[in-house]
């Protein structure tokens, strides 16, 4: 008898796969679902919140770019990537508190730090800054 990985290995790795695939696939689902319910009650949120204009100032700007690399089906050829960027602003209203708001990319490049003015948001929705 071998020392190598026998047949009853073999048979225990086959029927180990129903076993793994299901618990992959649960996992993959069980991602999407939380994903798909933290979306809507951020959105739920927001559309309860009060629509608010306060005094602010812009304290911070940021980026945050994410690479998603897309295969070819088959493994032939080269693929290719795509990136994704998302705008964050940072605002302090006269308080003192501050916020960090995601906006879009014609917003962001609206805005300088430093700038003063009035900021309208709804929960944890940025909809819009009138410097003043």
């Amino acid at each position: 008898m071998s020392a190598g990985f026998g047949r009853g290995g073999f048979d225990l790795l086959f029927g180990m796969f129903p076993f793994l695939f299901i618990t992959v696939f649960v996992i993959v689902i069980g991602t999407f679902i939380v994903t798909a319910v933290r979306g809507v009650r951020t959105w739920s949120k927001n559309n309860a919140s009060p629509r608010l204009t306060v005094a602010a100032q812009v304290v911070s700007k940021r980026t945050e770019v994410s690479h998603h690399h897309h295969h070819h089906h088959g493994g032939v050829g080269v693929g290719h990537t795509t990136a994704y960027t998302h705008y964050y602003a940072t605002f302090q209203v006269e308080s003192g508190d501050r916020m960090e708001l995601p906006l879009d990319g014609a917003e962001y490049g609206m805005l300088a730090e430093g700038d003063r003015g009035s900021l309208t948001f709804q929960g944890s929705r940025y909809l819009g800054f009138q410097r003043g």
